[in-house]
């Protein structure tokens, strides 16, 4: 089969393997629509470490064409939604309060370096029945397709942050997976939402989602920015992008008793480090919490629930469509690139 990835560190191209082979409790699915993500283009550039002839992707919608023999939910022919995350669910480690690092960190986002991602003819699918939901009817499959990373990783964010009704939370970074996080703030009850970033397009779905002031890193100091609006601080500050600076600024704007949720990819050359009075000497009872999405049936589902009945229009994200298996390259390196009036691309495979 054919699929498109990493040849080696900063040399993408497309690749011939071998077909893959589902196990008794696995699935064998062939993408409808799929995205590239940031995610994906940071492991073309080495931030997953020197891997060679690797297949990229983990956001996609799929049919499944085969099934192992223990699998009980779904069969050839269906439509269903791939959770970026899909754990070993026979891991004792899956039983705590996470299931992202069933076998180590991160060990559960499969289609990021332990194995072949889903920007190919045909990808697999560990443990189908709890890691697949079903295309709900009526729901397009794009809409969908924002829900399995972007929505998924970016309510973790406000999950991390543990948003309360009236809270005052800033959003540092309003990509897809950051205006996802606005998106979910809004939903948890959050009062007043600021975000921090310039790009005129994730500037107006931000506020279509819920935020109500911009900060712009353009316009001076962050922090500063922040503080004049908050004098006492923020009670939650998520971080969705920017680099080691942005970790010391986000534990800043926090006031006492707040919590720092993290859900951006740093990277492996980054030393985040802070002052020690930000953190009120040890003394602030400031959480500081970063942490990869969950995964599985169940957590897709609920999320395909938000959309479904209307409280998120996830395909406000869609900025970039394609046509096409032999468009994925093309959608990849146009994230790779990152123009300014990309948010989202998104191929489907006619």
């Amino acid at each position: 089969m054919k699929g498109f990835g990493m040849l080696a560190v900063n040399q993408p191209g497309w690749m011939e393997k071998e077909k893959p082979v589902a196990g008794p409790m696995d699935a064998i699915v062939k993408p409808i629509a799929l995205a590239p993500c940031s995610s994906d283009t940071h492991a073309l550039h080495g931030g997953i470490g020197p891997k060679k002839n690797l297949i990229l992707g983990h956001e996609a919608i799929g049919e499944i064409v085969e099934v192992g023999d223990m699998v009980t939910r779904f069969k050839p022919g269906d439509k269903v939604v791939v959770p970026c995350t899909t754990p070993d669910w026979m891991q004792p480690t899956v039983q705590g309060e996470y299931n992202a690092h069933d076998s180590g960190l991160t060990a559960s986002f499969k289609f990021l370096g332990s194995k072949d991602g889903v920007m190919a003819e045909f990808f697999h699918v560990n443990q189908a029945d709890a890691n697949l939901v079903m295309l709900p009817e009526g729901m397009k499959p794009e809409a969908a397709l924002m829900v399995v990373d972007m929505m998924s990783t970016g309510f973790h964010g406000v999950e991390l942050a543990d948003v309360q009704f009236g809270d005052t939370v800033v959003v540092i970074g309003i990509g897809p997976v950051g205006l996802m996080a606005v998106a979910g703030a809004k939903l948890r009850g959050a009062g007043r939402i600021m975000v921090v970033g310039t790009r005129p397009n994730c500037v107006k779905i931000a506020r279509e989602y819920g935020a109500t002031d911009v900060i712009s890193y353009k316009e001076g100091d962050i922090v500063q920015q922040v503080m004049a609006l908050c004098p006492k601080g923020v009670d939650r500050a998520i971080i969705a992008g920017g680099n080691q600076e942005t970790f010391a600024q986000a534990v800043t704007m926090v006031k006492p008793g707040g919590v720092v949720a993290n859900v951006n990819f740093f990277d492996p050359t980054e030393v985040l480090a802070m002052p020690a009075y930000i953190w009120g000497l040890g003394m602030a009872n400031k959480d500081i919490r970063g942490g990869f999405c969950p995964g599985g049936a169940l957590r897709i589902e609920k999320m395909l629930n938000i959309v479904k009945y209307g409280r998120v229009d996830t395909t406000k994200l869609i900025t970039h469509t394609f046509h096409g298996f032999d468009k994925i390259e093309e959608a990849f390196m146009l994230m790779d690139q990152k123009p300014a009036d990309l948010i989202k691309p998104v191929v489907f495979i006619d």
